[in-house]
């Protein structure tokens, strides 16, 4: 089974990556861009019968800083 974890910040913690990303698009003449909030995108390959306890554990424990990141997994 494939898995897509998709790992963002949450709301309230600051994003200097996202903030360097909006001020080079300014820089480039892009304009209009409001806010910029950076995250990680993790594709994986697991056993079909892996279960969701399993999922969320590897998410939990590996994956993504709970304390300052949300995440959310999306079976392709």
């Amino acid at each position: 089974m494939k898995l897509k974890v998709f790992v963002t910040l949450k709301p309230g913690v600051l994003d200097p990556q996202g903030r360097a990303i909006h001020h080079a698009l300014g820089s480039l003449g892009f304009e209009g861009v409001q806010d910029v909030r950076q995250g990680k995108l993790i594709e994986m390959e697991v056993a079909d019968d892996t279960d969701d306890a399993t999922i969320d554990g590897m998410c939990r424990k590996l994956l993504a800083n709970t304390v300052i990141e949300n995440y959310r997994v999306e079976r392709a």
